[in-house]
């Protein structure tokens, strides 16, 4: 089995009910995401998984030097962000993949699907 994590990206600039429309729609996402979430725990594909705040809430830390500096916002500028995440453990990318299309129909998100490295 390989560990894949599959990311949900979305808009850096949230609307009132993120990208959803609609307080509705946005609740109809959350429900349907949680049932995915509680189908793949039980089918054993299920690592570890979650939604993050709003990027305004990062903090990027860079050790390399003597003293590390922290900044306050995401690491990047730009359009899209990360807003949650899923890391799946499944016997190949066909199956990662298949998984991924269902958690973004249930998440209504494009979804990023990657191997970890070295767990093949």
């Amino acid at each position: 089995m390989t560990h894949y994590l599959m990311s949900v990206h979305g808009p850096a600039e949230r609307e009132e009910y993120g990208n959803y429309g609609s307080k509705e729609a946005m609740e109809q996402a959350f429900a349907d995401t949680g049932a995915f979430n509680e189908r793949i725990k039980a089918e054993g594909y299920w690592v570890f998984g979650g939604g993050l705040l709003d990027a305004s809430t990062a903090t990027v830390v860079d050790g390399q030097g003597e003293t590390p500096v922290m900044t306050d916002g995401p690491y990047l500028e730009t359009k899209e962000l990360i807003g949650g995440f899923w890391v799946i453990d499944a016997p190949d990318l066909d199956v990662a993949l298949r998984l991924a299309a269902e958690a973004s129909k249930a998440c209504r998100g494009k979804v990023e699907v990657r191997p970890f490295e070295g767990l093949a």
